[in-house]
């Protein structure tokens, strides 16, 4: 299966560990992995903010890259729900566009539903010895459906053991543009995200979602936890940040 990486403005400015992760993950599935090199963002912010002209342009640029592939896929379930729920809506006043929206959002999956659903990850590359607590992300689970498939992933690897947090679905804060409009309330939707994990004793918060991950460690930090490991899906079974090992 030839397929195209989607890497993520996020992704590709904040963390790129992640993508790597991403690519060796899907690789190790047996796929024929592109990364177009032109990529930049989804068109979410913009999206979000109702400015759907910007939103449109960027979603023309995308499909534009990856329209040739037999999947796109994401590490991110809120970039992939753009793609694969939004896109087409944005091109009703254009027939040809919409059909182009609608191929690219058929196509299009978040990484982990990818390899459990798709194409099955036979062997987890990375090794990890410890708790985990698994954060659901809100656009992976509400729109895509994924929450079953990162636990499973996760099960598989021996000396894993994953402790659920209380409201693991609740809402971290950030919710992008969110997270700025209203910052008191963001706030204290990370607290309240931090305390559960804190409840677990977990050593690590994983999720499937960088903003997700920025706002939770950036509240940990700030709270005076300096210890709990923040890390996305893909580094951990993908093993490759140096320390999930």
């Amino acid at each position: 299966m030839r397929l195209a990486l989607f890497v993520t403005c996020l992704v590709d400015l904040m963390r790129p560990s992640i993508g790597f992760a991403a690519l060796r993950l899907l690789e190790a599935a047996g796929c024929d992995v592109v990364v177009p090199s032109t990529q930049t963002c989804c068109g979410q912010p913009g999206y979000n903010a109702g400015d759907r002209a910007a939103a449109a342009a960027l979603a023309r640029k995308v499909i534009g890259e990856f329209d040739g592939c037999d999947a796109v896929v994401a590490p991110s379930g809120s970039c992939a729900a753009m793609i694969r729920v939004h896109y087409p809506a944005l091109f009703d006043d254009d027939p040809t566009m919409r059909a182009a929206a609608e191929r690219v959002a058929g196509r299009t999956y978040e990484l982990t539903d990818f390899l459990v659903n798709v194409a099955p990850l036979q062997t987890i590359p990375g090794r990890y010895d410890g708790t985990l607590t698994y954060h659901d992300s809100c656009a992976g689970l509400r729109e895509l459906g994924v929450q079953a498939q990162p636990r499973a992933l996760l099960a598989r690897m021996p000396g894993v053991v994953i402790t659920e947090m209380r409201e693991s679905t609740t809402c971290c804060g950030f919710g992008g543009t969110f997270s700025v409009k209203f910052g008191d309330l963001s706030a204290h939707m990370a607290d309240n995200k931090c305390a559960h994990i804190a409840q677990t004793g977990a050593a690590a918060i994983v999720a499937g979602d960088l903003g997700c991950l920025l706002n939770i460690e950036g509240r940990l930090r700030r709270r005076g936890d300096l210890h709990t490991r923040v890390w996305h899906i893909a580094e951990v079974l993908a093993g490759d940040d140096g320390v999930c090992r």
